[in-house]
């Protein structure tokens, strides 16, 4: 098997498991993960379409991130608990997925090839998880992979059903 094809596949493999625990946390998207704060369901899907649009844009492309905007309530140093700061959730929920929607678009018009271009910016000592194509795209599909124990533990907090996969 290619790794392009490996790639696809974790890339829509995060986003369906991902997807599947956000959609039942509709009404519950504010609720912390602990008693102490934490990464809320909200700030979680933002912080998926904010580092997927960097990482793909900024850092692979060269090209300046679609949500640039978002840095500061989606990856800044504290995850804020005031709903009143966040897009709604139907708009945030929307860009994510626009974003991984983009991402596979641009991964079905590279080649096996295509995926040891170096990335365009990498930043200085990210080599190793951004310095090529293919670092890129699987870094961003094992983001989502990586975030899926705040949204569980988010789901438990709220009172609805664990997922077992």
């Amino acid at each position: 098997m290619d790794s392009i094809v490996l790639i696809k596949e974790n890339l829509k493999q995060s986003e369906e498991i991902v997807f599947s625990r956000i959609e039942e946390m509709r009404e519950h998207c504010m609720v912390p993960p602990t008693p102490n704060g934490g990464c809320h369901t909200l700030w979680v899907l933002g912080h998926l379409a904010y580092i997927e649009g960097l990482v793909i844009h900024r850092f692979m492309l060269g090209e300046p991130n679609p949500l640039a905007d978002w840095e500061e309530l989606f990856d800044g140093a504290e995850v804020s608990g005031d709903a009143s700061l966040f897009p709604a959730f139907d708009r945030v929920l929307k860009e994510c997925r626009n974003r991984r929607a983009s991402t596979i678009a641009l991964l079905d018009s590279l080649s096996e090839e295509d995926l040891d271009r170096f990335s365009a910016s990498a930043p200085k000592g990210g080599e190793g998880l951004f310095g090529t194509y293919r670092r890129c795209l699987q870094y961003v599909a094992d983001h989502w992979y990586m975030h899926r124990g705040q949204l569980a533990d988010a789901r438990r907090a709220a009172g609805i059903e664990r997922m077992w996969y």
